[in-house]
């Protein structure tokens, strides 16, 4: 076999039946005897099997001169992935190549099953591929021990550090033995990469299979300029103009994912997603549906979609413009593999079309500037793919012949044509409308005509600021209209021309009223005839919308400023009297002609405050009649006899109004003899009861604890003495805190 020079004869056995005839650059590149047992930083184009490459060079390291590999125990091999996509892909591919060996190879991805794979660790692998933070779990739980390893792996080098795995490296690599060899594979070759290489490899051979041509060739690229709001319309037409058996459309963010397939489900396309919110299980079918056929469009982000093989995939559309080069160039690499060829669309709004040349240039990339396809482009490309459609020209099979002759005696061939057509229309989506763009921006869509229609003018021009703006919805709203309703809308200096639809035209007239008036005044009446020539025609525009100055005389119709007299022959200043001759001030009369001061009589000479009647002189207060005078209050005995309750303080009783207590005597011993009257208590309580509480005299004696009858349920009338009033004794107050 001696296509395949250098390959280990096993390998060589699985290239022949996956079907290669030859290598490619790389792959040939990494097998010169002269780097058998070198380290390796290899930077090549996507598409161009690097897989295959460093399967073929970590071949002779591992299996020597044997064809297959020994038992299973401590891997021999690592390859490292920065995405599960990835990994899985790798893993795919070292099984073809490496089936004729009886390798084991054992996967450690996130998002999958961590118990599995640590029991498919324990049964023993030759090769691992898996990802950093993954495989860095594993060996955290001394379910991955690197210490025999022989060959280590890193894929998409670059992406790993934009990833921020770089600690994750280093705590896989320091783990390997120090003479492992190390190979390095990436699409670009950065100061990082370069100086991660320098950390963990010794004397790395650089093997670089681009320097030689400017962009891939087996990837045609070019840049669709679209109007701003017609981007979503364009990749659109895109994918149907295409009809791409595998189409993978990119965009920067995970919302303009979701937004995008939504919108493409509703226009009937197939279509899945892949994005970093979806779980591991989500991703897989999303990527087997497109293997199987289920699904012919993937949208995706970068992250994502980072070194996925699709088989056949023939369109890469660029929804959104890669950040940078390498991101041009890891999206534009997913199509235009392994010799098939590819289209990398960029759609390229025109406000954004410097930010791309500026990014085809960095990226040395010759792209054809060319518009979007259009409508009329996509349906002349599906007449041509429905009359070269193979079941129009295979033959009838037996099972076939009876419905066909049915249907030609039922149906003539116009009719079954007409089917044909239609059932070949039904299961595509329409193409949509876009605006022409030029290299000096969009063009703006052509008006179609209006037909038959209506002229109205309306009371109100530039002078009064008028402006369709704020005049197309007044219209609509007043008039029951429709902005398809109404056609031009020519604003001229004292008055607007509308065209209405003649549909909608009596409509618009019974709405408006016999008045015929719009909001704020606005009059309205009906043309006669169209408008033709100037008169259909707007009035320049105002600048900033603002009235016109008003209308004022020539200024030489003015009287000359020299008709005026001349200043000079005002009085002068002078003529006026001097200032020196106004009255002086000395002809007043002095200050000193007033009276003096003096003159006043003195302070002293007024009334003496000795002349009033002396203080003294007033009633003295003595002479009012004595308190005692007063009538004395009735006997404390008369009041009780008439059955009236006497005062506790005061009159008779009080001791200020008696001269002495020895007058109340009498009195006390009458109020005492008299009779009490029937029903009412004794003014007088006993004297004769013991001192109650606190010394107060008549209280109640404290009645001993079981003195009184037992109250119902059986419980003592009286508290017990001494205990808390109401609580049993012995109890605390309060509740319990908790057990001890």
């Amino acid at each position: 076999m001696t296509q395949f020079d250098g390959v280990h004869d096993a390998l060589a056995q699985g290239l022949s039946a996956k079907g290669y005839e030859s290598l490619t650059p790389v792959q040939a590149a990494v097998l010169d005897p002269g780097l058998a047992s070198a380290d390796l930083l290899v930077s090549a184009q996507t598409g161009s099997g690097k897989t295959v490459a460093f399967g073929l060079a970590m071949a002779a390291g591992l299996l020597g001169d044997q064809r297959r590999f020994g038992p299973a125990d401590s891997p021999r091999a690592i390859i490292i992935a920065p995405t599960r996509e990835l990994a899985m892909q790798v893993k795919r591919e070292l099984e073809w190549l490496y089936a004729p060996t009886g390798a084991v190879i054992a996967a450690c991805v996130g998002g999958m099953d961590a118990r599995a794979e640590r029991r498919a660790l324990e049964r023993g692998a030759h090769i691992v591929v898996g990802t950093p933070g993954r495989i860095c779990d594993h060996m955290r739980r001394n379910a991955l021990d690197l210490s025999a390893l022989s060959v280590a792996v890193l894929d998409e080098a670059d992406e790993m550090l934009d990833l921020g795995f770089r600690e994750d490296l280093e705590f896989i690599l320091s783990a390997a033995p120090e003479d492992r060899r190390t190979l390095m594979f990436s699409a670009t070759v950065s100061k990082e990469i370069a100086r991660l290489a320098g950390t963990f490899q010794r004397d790395a051979q650089r093997i670089s299979t681009i320097a030689a041509r400017e962009q891939h060739s087996d990837i045609e690229y070019r840049a669709l300029l679209v109007e701003n709001s017609d981007r979503e319309n364009a990749i659109v037409n895109v994918l149907r103009f295409y009809e791409a058996r595998n189409a993978l459309v990119f965009c920067s963010t995970r919302a303009m994912v979701t937004h995008l397939t939504t919108r493409f489900l509703n226009r009937g396309f197939q279509v899945v997603a892949l994005s970093g919110e979806l779980s591991q299980a989500e991703r897989s079918h999303a990527l087997q549906a497109m293997r199987d056929g289920r699904a012919r469009v993937c949208i995706a982000t970068d992250v994502a979609a980072r070194g996925i093989d699709l088989p056949g995939l023939e369109l890469v559309v660029h929804a959104d413009l890669p950040v940078n080069r390498e991101a041009l160039l890891h999206r534009s690499g997913r199509t235009g593999r392994a010799g098939s060829k590819g289209v990398s669309a960029i759609i390229v709004p025109f406000n954004a079309r410097k930010k791309a040349e500026r990014l085809l240039a960095l990226a040395q990339i010759n792209a054809n500037w060319v518009s979007a396809p259009t409508a009329e482009e996509v349906s002349a490309r599906d007449v041509e793919r429905l009359l070269a459609d193979p079941v129009l020209t295979t033959a009838v099979n037996a099972d076939e012949t009876a419905l066909v002759a049915r249907l030609m005696d039922t149906y003539d061939a116009e009719a079954l044509a007409v089917a044909v057509v239609r059932q070949y229309m039904a299961q595509r989506s329409a193409p949509e409308d876009l605006a022409s763009v030029s290299a000096d921006g969009p063009k703006p869509r052509e008006r179609a005509e209006f037909g038959e229609s209506l002229w109205v003018s309306l009371s109100i021009g530039q002078d009064g600021r008028a402006d369709p703006r704020w005049l197309l919805p007044m219209l609509c709203r007043a008039g029951d209209l429709s902005r398809r309703d109404i056609g031009a809308i020519r604003v001229q200096e004292e008055r607007t021309l509308v065209q209405i639809h003649a549909d909608a035209g009596t409509r618009f007239l019974a709405a408006i009223g016999p008045k015929r008036e719009l909001e704020d005044g606005i009059a309205v009446s009906v043309l006669d005839v169209a408008p033709v020539g100037t008169e259909a025609h707007s009035a320049p525009r105002l600048d900033q919308g603002r009235k016109p100055a008003p209308k004022r005389a020539p200024y030489g119709d003015k009287k000359p400023y020299g008709d005026k007299p001349a200043y000079a022959d005002k009085p002068a200043y002078g003529d006026k009297p001097a200032y020196g001759e106004k009255k002086a001030y000395g002809d007043k009369k002095p200050y000193g002609d007033k009276p003096a001061y003096g003159d006043k009589p003195a302070y002293g000479e007024k009334k003496a405050s000795g002349d009033k009647p002396a203080y003294g002189e007033k009633k003295v207060y003595g002479e009012k009649p004595a308190y005692a005078e007063k009538k004395p209050y009735a006997p404390r005995a008369a009041v009780v006899a008439e059955g009236k309750k006497p005062h506790r303080k005061g009159g008779d009783f009080d001791p200020l109004n008696a001269p002495d207590r020895a007058a109340r005597a009498p009195r006390d011993e009458a109020y005492a003899e008299a009779p009490a009257k029937p029903g009412s208590k004794p003014w007088a309580k006993p004297a004769a009861k013991p001192a109650g509480k606190f010394g107060k005299p008549g209280a109640k004696p404290a009645a001993k604890f079981g003195s009184k009858p037992a109250a119902k349920f059986g419980k003592p009338a009286g508290k017990p003495p001494g205990k808390p009033a109401g609580k049993p004794a012995g109890k605390p107050a309060g509740k319990s805190k908790g057990k001890v």
